[in-house]
């Protein structure tokens, strides 16, 4: 073969891939074209595409005597409220919560009919979503006020209405060490607007991580708000369909009787099922019962003979939903991003920001146990700062990088790797920390509670063990 016709074809192969990857191009953008996304969760908008799709979405909806807002929202933006204590920071919580509760809802589903074309069913809904996100922007102008990232995903939300208007019993996941933070409210309301019959059940999960006698008191606050609720752990349950058993990060746990109590006990996997099934089945008959009470006098009593209300149904429908995907309720209105990382709801690897999210764990975790889970040595407050004030987030990642050698390309410390680490230890309960109900103080659970956190144990473990054991 001759120099032309090599490099004849050598034009030729590079021709042909020019054309393959062109043509790529094309499909990708006739099905972006057709909405054919792939669904994944939207909690920012940062890109030029998402500001030009909103653009259009709202020009498409509304005429021009309904100008577009702007949408952009600063999730970080400075407000009046940052320099203040954390005493005044709650207070003024307090009296914005009050003021905006109404505002802070989830999207509805606008009413809708068998009838409706798939268009027109599909403009409602998006023009009801975005008169919820221009209600949102609204109260992002108040200074007081910093809203948490939320879900901007429209396919999202049409999940999660179809799972409540589809179940019988809606089970909402949430974390045993902050139950409260993960808890929404007002998808309970929801819930209720759709069937005044049903139901939400809270699914306490990571409940191993804490001490019997801080579930006994979240137990007491449940069934004082009377919320229905079950205390499990999935990596438990998962460890036990292996045939494992793990142990106790807890010294000094609960006797065998206070075990067996239905309100503190951790169930397992097939006692979770029973029970779902149990309560779903009960909301079901109150709902025959309460549709057979508003019949005529004739059909009740060709109903009689059937007993309605009382036969269990065979088929009924549990919907779950997750926390990162649920907008957060009134109490974390004021809650900054770098809370909603290291409670695991925005995601870790996108961080960009680190020393504030490590502040937050080492706020919610005493000194000494970041000193005796890490066997670091933290430097002590200087005498003229308060003796009792948490480890500054600069000093932990100092540490905690010259114990393990975390030296970035640069020289320097690599922090970004370690506070990773860390907030993944956090998340995954190798610090551990825990909240009390609301009206009881830290002061009282210590006094209440004797038990120790088995640290001795949990450093049998290691950091890339415990990563590669999720929850």
């Amino acid at each position: 073969m001759g120099k032309n016709e090599k490099t004849g074809l050598g034009r030729a192969l590079v021709k042909h891939h020019n054309q393959m990857i062109q043509q790529s191009k094309e499909k990708g953008r006739f099905y972006k074209a057709l909405h054919k996304k792939v669904l994944e969760s939207v909690t920012e908008v940062s890109d030029i595409d998402a500001v030009i799709e909103q653009a259009e979405e709202a020009d498409r909806l509304f005429s021009l005597q309904h100008p577009t807002p702007n949408l952009l929202i600063d999730l970080d933006s400075s407000s009046s409220s940052s320099d203040m204590t954390p005493e005044q920071r709650r207070e003024l919580q307090k009296k914005e919560e009050a003021l905006h509760a109404s505002s802070l809802r989830i999207p509805r589903r606008p009413p809708w009919n068998a009838g409706m074309s798939v268009e027109e069913l599909d403009a409602n809904e998006r023009r009801a979503f975005l008169i919820w996100r221009r209600s949102l922007a609204s109260l992002e102008e108040n200074e007081k006020l910093v809203l948490t990232p939320f879900e901007k995903n429209l396919d999202i939300w049409r999940q999660l209405w179809r799972v409540v208007e589809r179940s019988d019993l809606l089970v909402m996941v949430v974390d045993a060490r902050d139950p409260l933070f993960y808890r929404c409210p007002d998808l309970e309301v929801y819930a209720r607007e759709v069937d005044k019959h049903k139901r939400t059940l809270l699914l306490v999960n990571k409940a191993d991580l804490l001490p019997y006698s801080v579930r006994q008191k979240w137990a007491e606050y449940f069934c004082h708000c009377d919320i229905l609720f079950m205390f499990w752990s999935a990596k438990a349950a998962s460890a036990a369909l292996e045939g494992k058993k793990l142990k106790e990060p807890w010294k000094g746990q609960a006797t065998l009787e206070e075990m067996d109590d239905p309100h503190t006990k951790i169930y397992d996997r097939d006692e979770v099922l029973s029970r779902l099934q149990l309560e779903a089945q009960e909301i079901v008959k109150m709902s025959r019962k309460s549709s057979s009470s508003t019949t005529s006098p004739s059909s009740d009593q060709s109903l009689e003979g059937n007993d309605v209300g009382s036969s269990a149904p065979k088929n009924v429908v549990v919907g779950f939903v997750g926390y990162p995907n649920v907008a957060k309720a009134p109490q974390s209105m004021l809650c900054s991003r770098y809370e909603m990382i290291a409670s695991g709801v925005l995601p870790i690897d996108r961080m960009t920001e680190h020393r504030e999210a490590v502040q937050v764990v080492a706020n919610k975790v005493p000194r000494h146990v970041i000193e005796d889970v890490y066997k670091i040595n933290l430097p002590k407050p200087k005498p003229y700062e308060p003796q009792s004030r948490p480890p500054l987030a600069s000093e932990f990642l100092r540490a905690y990088c010259a114990s393990r050698g975390y030296v970035a390309s640069s020289g320097l410390p690599d922090e970004t790797r370690a506070a990773r680490q860390i907030l993944k230890d956090y998340l995954d309960g190798k610090l551990p920390h825990f909240e009390m109900p609301p009206g009881m103080s830290e002061e009282k659970a210590n006094n209440e509670n004797n038990e120790e956190p088995s640290l001795s144990e949990m450093h049998d473990t290691d950091s890339s063990d415990i990563e590669n054991s999720r929850y």
